[in-house]
């Protein structure tokens, strides 16, 4: 059974920080690359972070040098460090699953991922 569950949202100043977790199931955690996208109120899902069985990582040039993406193997846990977050940062993020190498995951515009999780919501004020 395929499972991806998130955690760790909630509301921020602007300049804060936030971690997100997602617990990924063992059918997919090593078999697809993970990362993590966004929807805004408004705007199209898009692609922010993905990381590779080899530890790996691209982000969005909109949260580059903002976003940390890492996981841990022996637990099967998916983290987004967030942090100096502004207030364009507030949206549905959402964990994600995707078979095709990383380096065709789409960040930074619409991705459509294999799976995802129900998502949580991180709000950032000014």
């Amino acid at each position: 059974q395929v499972q991806l569950l998130e955690s760790g949202g909630g509301s921020v100043q602007a300049g804060g920080s936030l971690r997100l977790s997602c617990a990924v199931s063992e059918g997919i955690y090593n078999k697809y690359r993970m990362g993590w996208l966004r929807s805004g109120l408004g705007k199209e899902r898009e692609g922010v972070a993905a990381i590779d069985s080899d530890g790996s990582t691209k982000y969005a040039s909109s949260v580059k040098g903002r976003f940390t993406v890492s996981q841990d193997n022996a637990n099967r846990i998916l983290y987004l460090q967030m942090d100096s977050l502004k207030p364009d940062d507030t949206a549905m993020y959402y964990c994600a699953a995707d078979s095709r190498p990383i380096w065709d995951v789409p960040l930074g515009e619409k991705w459509s991922p294999n799976y995802r999780g129900q998502g949580t919501q991180v709000t950032v004020s000014s």
